[in-house]
């Protein structure tokens, strides 16, 4: 079963093939940078660069991996959350190019696709295990105990990790996006005594906030001119109080399903610090921890395809007709 994966949740244009029996055969992106200027993703910009960029790049990925479209056995796409109109794009050649070739087209849970991204490595987690799903526009810690089933243990009750990374750069004048901004310049930081807070992680529960860390980082940044050694050093202590955020949180949670796998997906896994402290973590606690390589972190079709290629063996059929989500709940899914 050969499928094309279409990913357009947001501004980046990911397309894919993958193979059930070979794996994945091939993938490309076009990452979306007019944006950078307006410091975040501008919606209408953001569907027009996928009008204009999905058909060639699907075209440029069947004749680099030497697919006819007569090959393909079905089409995946990401059905939702995300952008409206940049989901539609996806959605609408899916479709239309399904119809015409008389093949399945299946909508894909965005969230889904980043939660099995790691399977897509050969290091890959069996199920069931723990993950944590930590982007722009979600924070949360997942029980994945197959395919379709998921159970939230916790979530974001504000801003997800990834804006905080994102609104905190901007605040130190590091530019869009923030995550990668906010890493080089931790590099180059200092320890200076600076303990922003850890939200959530003195009490119970497995649920985070972001939002008043954002405002404690702008509290310190008003208070001394923002000289370059001032940036890396408040960049530094922004990382720490993140990273250390969600690692006591997944440290909690492994104890509390006793789950052996931690998986981190999603955009600010590919972090280094993140991926650094959390190894230490789940080491400690006899775990192991997987993560996609850092390509498959962010948006990509890879995951979309093989998510769509899953369900589609497992006998999920072409159904619900033409349509998005831009809200839909990891908690509404079901096994195919």
């Amino acid at each position: 079963m050969l499928v094309l994966g279409i990913e357009t949740s947001c501004d980046d244009t990911g397309v894919a093939l993958y193979d059930r029996d070979t794996g994945l055969r091939a993938h490309a992106l076009f990452s979306q940078i007019s944006h950078v200027v307006y410091g975040g993703v501008v919606p209408e910009l953001a569907s027009r660069d996928h009008i204009q960029k999905l058909l060639p790049l699907i075209d440029t990925l069947l004749h680099d991996a030497g697919v006819e479209t007569g090959e393909l056995d079905a089409i995946a796409y990401t059905a939702g959350p995300g952008l409206a109109g940049a989901l539609l794009v996806g959605a609408a050649l899916a479709r239309a190019l399904a119809f015409a070739l008389a093949i399945p087209a299946l909508g894909i849970h965005h969230l889904e696709g980043h939660l099995l991204a790691p399977r897509l490595e050969t290091r890959a987690p069996d199920f069931p295990f723990l993950a944590l799903l930590v982007s722009g526009g979600h924070t949360l810690l997942a029980d994945v105990r197959a395919l379709g089933c998921y159970r939230i243990l916790g979530e974001s009750r504000d801003d997800a990790a990834g804006e905080a990374f994102d609104k905190s750069a901007q605040v130190l004048g590091l530019g869009y996006p923030g995550g990668p901004a906010i890493s080089a310049a931790a590099t180059h930081g200092h320890d200076i005594g600076l303990r922003l807070p850890r939200p959530l992680t003195d009490r119970p529960g497995l649920e985070f906030s972001f939002s008043g860390l954002k405002t404690a980082l702008l509290q310190a940044a008003q208070g001394q001119p923002l000289a370059d050694q001032r940036r890396y050093d408040l960049a530094r202590a922004l990382q720490e109080a993140i990273v250390d955020t969600l690692a006591l949180k997944c440290r909690q949670a492994l104890i509390e399903t006793g789950h052996e796998r931690l998986v981190i997906a999603g955009g600010v896994g590919a972090n280094q610090r993140l991926r650094e402290r959390l190894t230490d973590e789940v080491r400690a606690l006899g775990a192991t921890l997987y993560y996609p390589r850092p390509a498959f972190c962010t948006d990509n079709g890879a995951m979309i395809a093989y998510a769509g290629c899953l369900r589609l063996a497992a006998g999920q059929t072409d159904e619900g007709g033409f349509g998005v989500r831009p809200r839909w709940p990891l908690s509404e899914l079901s096994p195919p």
